[in-house]
């Protein structure tokens, strides 16, 4: 980890995630694949503070990378480690924007990609996926299926697997927007921190970020509660969190207009859960109405939000509703995604 001395030198660098390179797995003097990904807005947000009678409310608009998403910063990193490892090939099963992700990356370094999706994925995200080249395969059912098809794939061509949490780095490029935001709020914390979990990774590496920059002395704030929001239609984790269990169990039949949410098993679930409680968070479902209600409001403010991005504030309305968000809390939501995928 890099010492605290190495703070002060930031500012020098550039303006991508990779500013961060001391606490990614990037050798020296390695150029890693990028389209410029990371360094997204930090938004205050007055409506929800006044509609809620919050005190602070940011939102953290991961729709302003490259491809729309936060799923560059880990695809980023996860090309990245397969170009230094020699894969010739990649594959990748989706809920559709890490396929746009992956497909993107891909063409930046030179190589094929087979990506597996949904049948249901929103058609301007499988549009997206083939204008950068990939081969696309639709697939009868849910992402869990996707990935039964492309681990086959890749076992039979030789291609490299980036699913979720299958290889080291999405989850490292992740954990730059922990770092990230950090940053931006003056190397400080907020107290609350709502997040649209579908297979985990972004939740599992800010709490993994935040643990390394306490233990490598950059910050002393206590971590953030982890609040997971997910679809009524596709809730293993809050049925797990609610339950006091240590792991989630397959949801059958998941349905949701959330499409990143639409994850029946997802392969952090373990990892989530204990984030979640050991910050003294939670977890919390809202249903589609919801969540389109709360993205439709946000839109009316200016932010063209994902679904997800809307799960975020319409659990924050429950959250406060329930007393576990309170007025002084410092809240940070986050909108993982562009509204405009979807459409």
């Amino acid at each position: 980890m890099p010492p605290p001395s190495e703070k002060e030198e930031l500012p020098k660098q550039g303006w991508t995630m990779w500013r961060y390179r001391g606490w990614l797995p990037l050798r020296n003097g390695e150029e890693p694949v990028s389209l410029g990904e990371g360094m997204t807005p930090l938004l205050r947000w007055p409506a929800l503070e006044s509609a809620l009678t919050l005190r602070t409310v940011w939102i953290k608009d991961e729709s302003q990378n490259p491809t729309g998403s936060f799923k560059a910063r880990g695809l980023s990193a996860a090309v990245t480690g397969a170009v230094r490892a020699g894969a010739r090939n990649l594959t990748i099963p989706t809920a559709g924007n890490a396929g746009v992700a992956l497909s993107a990356y891909a063409r930046r370094a030179g190589l094929p990609v087979h990506v597996f999706a949904p049948k249901t994925t929103p058609a301007t995200i499988l549009q997206q996926i083939r204008s950068f080249g990939a081969e696309l395969v639709l697939v009868d059912g849910h992402i869990g299926d996707c990935g039964k098809a492309a681990r086959q794939f890749a076992g039979e061509h030789g291609a490299f697997d980036v699913s979720t949490l299958r290889e080291p780095y999405r989850i490292e490029g992740k954990k730059t927007m922990g770092l990230e935001l950090t940053e931006q709020m003056g190397w400080r914390l907020p107290t609350v921190i709502i997040y649209p979990a579908g297979g985990g990774t972004g939740l599992i590496g800010m709490w993994k970020a935040f643990r390394e920059l306490r233990e490598a002395g950059w910050l002393t704030d206590p971590m953030p509660r982890f609040y997971a929001v997910q679809s009524t239609g596709c809730a293993p984790v809050v049925t797990a969190f609610e339950s006091r269990s240590e792991k989630t169990e397959p949801w059958s039949d998941p349905e949701t207009v959330a499409a990143g949410l639409r994850v029946p098993a997802p392969l952090g679930g373990r990892l989530m859960l204990r984030a979640l409680r050991d910050s003294k968070g939670g977890a919390v479902a809202v249903s589609d109405a919801e969540l389109l209600d709360a993205q439709a409001r946000l839109g009316e403010q200016g932010m063209d939000a994902s679904p997800e991005g809307g799960a975020t504030a319409a659990a924050l309305a429950r959250l406060v509703e329930q007393g576990s968000v309170h007025r002084d809390d410092l809240v940070v939501l986050f909108n993982t995604g562009a509204g405009w995928l979807y459409r």
